[in-house]
């Protein structure tokens, strides 16, 4: 399935595709933030550093056995550093439809065009 984030800068692109990778799973507005997680990321390049931030993010996740709907990510050259705020998974309030395995390099790109930056991928369900 595809994400993509639309934004001013990089930065508020990954918090939007960030949002669509949410989305594949259950509403975004059902999910409250309640705790924040914070995530690091290395990566040569903007389109490898997208990769590697919603793979973080699917790992938090599968592991904390939480949704996210809230991010703030902030990005200077390689390096990634956001919080994301959630709660863990409630069955019956956000009707989950599917897990994400994992963000590919299908379809990947974070491109400025048009005076907009775009970031999306294709994930794995």
């Amino acid at each position: 399935m595809g994400v993509r984030g639309y934004g001013e800068s990089p930065s508020r692109a990954f918090e939007r595709v960030a949002l669509a990778l949410t989305a594949v799973v259950a509403e975004p507005d059902r999910v409250r933030c309640r705790v924040a997680v914070e995530i690091a990321c290395d990566a040569p390049d903007l389109e490898l550093l997208l990769v590697d931030w919603l793979n973080a993010l699917i790992f938090e996740m599968a592991t904390r056995r939480m949704l996210f709907g809230g991010y703030e990510v902030r990005i200077d050259g390689s390096r990634l550093e956001a919080k994301a705020w959630g709660e863990p998974v409630d069955r019956l309030r956000h009707e989950p439809a599917v897990e994400v395995k994992g963000a590919t390099c299908t379809a990947l790109k974070v491109a400025k065009i048009d005076g907009t930056w775009i970031a999306q991928c294709v994930v794995d369900v």
